[in-house]
């Protein structure tokens, strides 16, 4: 049986300024959703992963937009700086204020990177993007 990776995570927005900037922020974030292709080259960043909520409470968004995402894949810690690049390109068009992606692999154990923005929310732009990651690994040492 081949080696399966779960990836997925969220990317939150808190919308700031008067109603008009927080609307206008949440749909740029929508856009930029959309604008993701249907399918992608391998490893895949494509939109049908994202789901973003609506614009109000009982569409999903009280004060912060929370857009979240998940996939499955063969492997794809082997190309993982590659996804990374392709996220992080990706987290440049948007505004948020963190993200964090989960990576579960059968074979090198879970990882966790978060995204922080610089500043109080991340506008879009090519600045520098921090990110930090976590490691547990799950069974006993032999």
């Amino acid at each position: 049986m081949d080696s399966e990776s779960i990836v997925y995570g969220c990317i939150k927005h808190l919308p700031f300024g008067e109603l008009v900037q927080r609307k206008a922020s949440c749909m740029h974030n929508r856009r930029a959703i959309r604008q993701l292709p249907q399918a992608d080259e391998w490893p895949f960043l494509c939109r049908e992963m994202f789901a973003v909520p609506g614009d109000d409470l009982m569409g999903g968004t009280f004060q912060t937009q929370v857009i979240h995402f998940g996939m499955s894949y063969q492997a794809v810690e082997y190309e993982w700086e590659h996804w990374i690049r392709k996220f992080e390109s990706l987290l440049r068009q948007m505004y948020w204020v963190s993200a964090v992606v989960h990576l579960e692999t059968e074979l090198s154990g879970h990882h966790t990177f978060v995204w922080d923005a610089t500043d109080v929310c991340h506008e879009p732009s090519d600045q520098p993007l921090r990110v930090r990651c976590e490691w547990a690994r799950e069974g006993a040492i032999a």
